[in-house]
């Protein structure tokens, strides 16, 4: 459990560098605003994908996220909070071919709230995350990950790179020592 802290941390470090408390209060507050979350959860049920009519894969999930709380007997409590995922292109394409249900994925988003009647006339509230990053997180043995039990080949860019001897680039196989943690 130990590992996966640690790769979760070291992901996030890399992502952000710089210690914002380091920036001096008035020009953090005077020139800048940005609506920023990350969430490190578990797929509550499998990614569905759709294309636009113009041609851009659109993926659905939500996620959960936990925070453990004592109840009123005090014993320790999961409390998830649910967020509903939405990612584009190639992102989509790649969260639709290797997520599913109960895996562990790291997201990188812009937050809103989405407000919607539900069928009994109330009005309900749902935190909407537009990713904008994904990584997924667990190994290839887990059921983070495993499809079927093959080593998963990530979508490349929508359009093919173009070769200048026609011939397709040779892949070079991975293994876990070209893993950096």
């Amino acid at each position: 459990m130990d590992l996966d802290r640690d790769r979760m941390m070291n992901v996030i470090s890399r992502k952000f560098p710089t210690n914002l408390y380091s920036i001096p209060k008035e020009e953090l507050h005077s020139t800048m605003s940005f609506n920023k979350i990350i969430l490190v959860g578990y797929l509550g049920r499998d990614p569905e994908l759709r294309y636009t009519p113009q041609g851009d894969a659109v993926c659905d999930f939500s996620i959960a996220t936990n925070d453990r709380k004592r109840d009123k007997s005090g014993e320790w409590q999961d409390v998830p909070t649910w967020f509903r995922v939405t990612l584009w292109r190639n992102q989509a394409e790649n969260a639709a071919k290797y997520l599913k249900k109960g895996s562990q994925v790291y997201i990188e988003g812009r937050l809103s709230l989405e407000e919607w009647t539900d069928r009994e006339g109330a009005t309900r509230q749902t935190l909407q995350v537009n990713g904008t990053d994904m990584r997924f997180i667990g190994s290839r043995g887990d059921s983070s990950g495993d499809r079927g039990g093959s080593e998963p080949e990530f979508a490349g860019p929508s359009e093919p790179a173009s070769s200048s001897s026609g011939a397709a680039p040779a892949r070079a196989a991975s293994t876990d020592d070209d893993i950096p943690f």
